[in-house]
């Protein structure tokens, strides 16, 4: 389920392109339900090695923001987004391969029952509170002022 409307959707993708947006990039802010976001955390080794950062990750082609980052969720955590609810925002940046990447972001649900983080590309995770919410980068701040305006 998603209440991501369909042309929301569509503009964001066509703005992007407008802009010169080569790459096309999802991230979820996934909760717990006590206000804690789901954070992973890259390798060392690792282009941004050592950042805590949103699940997220690249939007194949033909796929819609939201079949992504379902997608995306499922590969890097093994969570099932039950639904992808509000839009966040984006930000923009450079990826590892040098092309010019849009991050749009979106609130996420997961299906409890029984499910627990496991991790493919990051070597920890972290169920945040508000007071480790700032170990992101600055743009993921922005995202999570963002989240926490809405939130009700």
């Amino acid at each position: 389920m998603s209440t991501v409307d369909a042309a929301l959707l569509e503009d964001l993708t066509r703005a992007a392109e407008g802009d010169g947006i080569d790459k096309l990039v999802v991230g979820a802010v996934i909760t717990d339900g006590a206000g804690k976001v789901l954070l992973l955390h890259r390798a060392a080794d690792e282009y941004l090695g050592g950042l805590w950062e949103l699940p997220s990750g690249g939007v194949d082609d033909g796929e819609s923001l939201t079949e992504a980052l379902r997608r995306e969720v499922a590969e890097e955590t093994g969570l099932t987004v039950a639904a992808v609810g509000g839009y966040l925002g984006h930000f923009d940046y450079r990826s590892a391969g040098g092309r010019e990447t849009r991050q749009f972001n979106f609130t996420a649900t997961v299906d409890e029952a029984g499910e627990t983080v496991k991790l493919t590309e990051h070597d920890a995770h972290l169920w945040a509170d508000r007071s480790r919410q700032d170990q992101v980068s600055s743009a993921v701040q922005a995202v999570l002022g963002t989240w926490r305006s809405q939130a009700p």
